[in-house]
């Protein structure tokens, strides 16, 4: 398969050229985006130049999401469209192509991520690993490409979008250090994480823990008796405390795993809820990117025996995980 960015160059839509030569309108113009992270980072750097409006609520799960007629009418209705890129939106590829056409600014906000920092899972070749914004690095210039493509399509305010950014920057390298410290908490036989499906491999590259999924990057892949049944060898020779569930992944193949252990003798408790494809309630802290992140560190060291606030780095976690 064809990877998005490769498509578009194929089919010769310039997405950060054809709505540049008209001036924006005056604001607050029309941004459109896909999950929740890229909303959260796209409000944070337009502020109040633009209105953003993202398409997937809590709990949707982007690899399997495919735009209703509305949600089309919605990215054709906007000046500006942001979506995470590397095929996470792979049944959205087709509406992107459209809204290009037509005329609108379309990004990836992983465009300036270079391949060289991407990881391609075994047998997945020519697939990248979507999952960036669990590095908190990484998505950081995520940040940047936001910021750069608000500037690009509206010159008159740059220096607004490149001021908003690099406070949001800054605050996300203060997330970063938070992660470190507590992961590196957990002793080391303990840092092992096994969750629904493979979207932590970019945590766990960052930060220093294994990361095991029982489905693949995709939760459109099936998850077989067989994986179950390695995972549940590892569980119980490695005497793993701790499993953890998805927000927005079903609970079953994990429930497998805590019931597998447990009939062989292991006694393997669920850690908590993570948020992987997307983020928490709208209006909450978890509801944000910093918020989600912080509720993953803290729920993972405080589950596998690490040291880490109850209420996570800011206190505002809504609950002790």
């Amino acid at each position: 398969m064809i990877r998005l960015t490769s498509l578009l160059a194929v089919l010769g839509l310039a997405l950060t050229g054809q709505g540049r030569a008209a001036a924006p309108p005056s604001s607050p113009y029309r941004i459109v985006t896909t999950c929740g992270m890229v909303t959260d980072i796209v409000r944070q750097v337009a502020g109040d130049k633009a209105i953003v409006e993202g398409l997937m609520g809590e709990g949707v799960d982007p690899h399997l999401y495919k735009p209703t007629r509305n949600d089309v009418a919605r990215i054709l209705d906007a000046q500006v469209v942001f979506y995470s890129g590397l095929m996470l939106e792979g049944r959205m590829t087709d509406t992107f192509i459209k809204a290009a056409r037509d005329g609108r600014v379309v990004h990836a906000v992983t465009e300036l991520i270079d391949e060289s920092y991407l990881l391609e899972p075994p047998g997945m070749a020519g697939h990248w690993d979507p999952h960036v914004w669990m590095d908190v690095k990484a998505w950081s210039r995520a940040v940047e490409a936001v910021a750069k493509a608000l500037s690009d399509y509206d010159a008159a305010n740059k220096g607004h979008y490149a001021s908003n950014a690099e406070a949001y920057r800054a605050q996300l390298t203060a997330l970063d250090d938070y992660v470190k410290g507590v992961i590196a908490s957990i002793p080391a036989e303990r840092r092992v994480l096994i969750t629904a499906h493979d979207a932590f491999n970019y945590f766990g590259r960052a930060y220093g823990i294994e990361v095991l999924g029982i489905q693949g990057i995709s939760t459109e892949s099936e998850a077989g008796l067989s994986d179950i049944n390695r995972l549940v060898d590892l569980i119980v020779s490695r005497r793993i405390s701790a499993v953890f569930v998805e927000s927005s992944v079903s609970d079953k193949n994990v429930t497998a795993l805590v019931e597998g252990a447990k009939s062989r003798g292991h006694s393997v408790t669920i850690g908590g809820r993570l948020f992987s494809d997307a983020m928490g309630r709208p209006g909450t802290y978890e509801g944000t990117y910093i918020g989600m992140i912080d509720h993953n560190a803290t729920t993972i060291a405080r589950a596998l025996g690490g040291q880490a606030p109850e209420r996570g780095m800011n206190g505002k976690l809504s609950a002790a995980k």
